[in-house]
């Protein structure tokens, strides 16, 4: 069992077991869910690695990038070759390794409407929330310089569908729509010779999630739930522009093609990440 499936598991057992606490909890009745409801909600995060992802570059500054950068040899040696990792570099070299994405927190609000058919629940919920998720890819080039990207994820708001079977107390449900996050783009390089200007796409990043849960009735109006969301969101492009710098006419930044310098991004525009979110809702 992976970590996420694991902590997707922990949420619904929670509320479960916050259900459960027999002061609180009402008959083993079907609850009525049709309603508004507004709540509160927090938990963990998790990037989804990609640990194929690289960098791409644009040596000839037409906008299309897959184009090789190479040293001023006669063998044009790839000056990339020490390769890539999917995380923040520890130093210059591939040797000194590379950090991880760690996990994040998320914390929110969130509002909906539920309409009930004998057991089946039919709603839409909208949310909010903070969050600090980040998601970084390094380059090693033989000089030996490290080359990393760092997006984070400060905020989202989602609009979703909901759809679940009542029973007794609890409701499962599974959800799907649309998210809008505003996402912060970092560079960082130990590269002291070159220029590095950034010029990014767009810091509002578009997508969707989807997921499911269990909500379980603690009283006539409060219910608490777990519940797992995946998020993959179209972060666009931080375009990085390396100029000449102070770097010698054989750097491989500003050679032929193009001597004005060389665009480079990661890769893969895409950011997906995993949440695994407890909640308590009020129901009017």
């Amino acid at each position: 069992m992976t970590r996420t499936s694991r902590l997707a598991v922990s949420a619904v057992a929670l509320a479960l077991a916050a259900g459960s606490t027999p002061a609180l909890a009402q008959s083993t009745g079907t609850q009525d869910w049709t309603g508004p409801y507004i709540g509160l909600f927090g938990g963990a995060t998790e990037t989804n690695d990609q640990s194929d992802e690289t960098l791409r570059f644009d040596r000839n500054l037409d906008g299309n990038f897959g184009d090789p950068v190479t040293l001023g040899t006669a063998a044009g040696a790839d000056a990339f070759s020490p390769g890539f990792c999917g995380g923040a570099a520890q130093g210059p070299t591939v040797a000194q390794g590379c950090d991880d994405d760690s996990g994040g927190a998320q914390g929110g609000i969130r509002a909906g409407y539920d309409f009930q058919f004998g057991n089946f629940v039919v709603g839409v919920v909208g949310d909010y929330s903070v969050l600090d998720q980040k998601d970084s890819v390094t380059g090693y080039s033989t000089t030996p310089a490290s080359y990393t990207f760092t997006r984070t994820v400060q905020s989202m708001g989602a609009l979703r569908a909901r759809a679940g079977y009542a029973f007794g107390p609890a409701l499962a449900y599974v959800t799907g729509g649309g998210a809008v996050a505003e996402v912060d783009n970092d560079f960082r390089t130990s590269n002291g010779a070159n220029t590095f200007n950034a010029s990014v796409d767009d810091d509002k990043a578009e997508g969707y999630q989807w997921g499911g849960g269990l909500e379980y009735r603690l009283a006539p109006n409060l219910s608490v739930t777990g519940e797992y969301l995946y998020t993959s969101l179209d972060a666009g492009d931080n375009v990085i522009r390396v100029g000449a710098g102070t770097a010698p006419a054989a750097n491989p930044f500003i050679q032929e093609p193009n001597t004005t310098g060389t665009d480079i991004i990661r890769s893969n525009s895409r950011f997906g990440f995993h949440a695994i979110n407890i909640g308590m809702a009020y129901r009017f």
